[in-house]
């Protein structure tokens, strides 16, 4: 009986918060709790704090899944990351000893930018890092 309660209830609840909005009522605040809560805080954020608070994410990068998963929120930006966060994100992958991530850095560059110029001024602009650490690049692998 007490789940038949709890069902009318739950209906009756509602139909109340239906009726309110259809009655323009502003009674339906805790929309706008969800909405805050669900936010962005970095919505106004500049392309240099950007660059600056990835550089300094990957430099403290201690495991993979912090790796794949900062590789993965930079990427998710509606920009191309700049090469010091490239750089810095190589240079984790190498830290936590995963080659195959540092290789797939570039390939998730090549998707990023426009065209084909602009990833050879990217691999250009690494190639110290790239030699450095040894890093290369999946058409290398795949045509020598």
């Amino acid at each position: 009986m007490s789940f038949l309660t709890g069902a009318i209830r739950t209906a009756a609840a509602g139909t109340a918060a239906r009726a309110a909005l259809l009655n323009g009522s502003r009674r339906a605040a805790p929309f706008a709790a969800v909405r805050g809560y669900a936010s962005h805080s970095h919505d106004d954020e500049t392309f240099e704090s950007f660059t600056s608070r990835y550089v300094s994410f990957f430099g403290a990068v201690e495991d993979l899944f912090e790796l794949q998963r900062g590789l993965n929120n930079c990427f998710a930006y509606d920009l191309v990351p700049a090469p010091e966060v490239v750089e810095a994100a190589l240079r984790a992958a190498r830290r936590v000893n995963d080659y195959s991530t540092a290789v797939r850095v570039f390939e998730g560059l090549r998707e990023k930018v426009e065209n084909e110029g602009q990833y050879k001024q990217y691999v250009e602009a690494l190639a110290d890092v790239r030699k450095e650490l040894g890093i290369s690049l999946k058409e290398e692998l795949y045509n020598a």
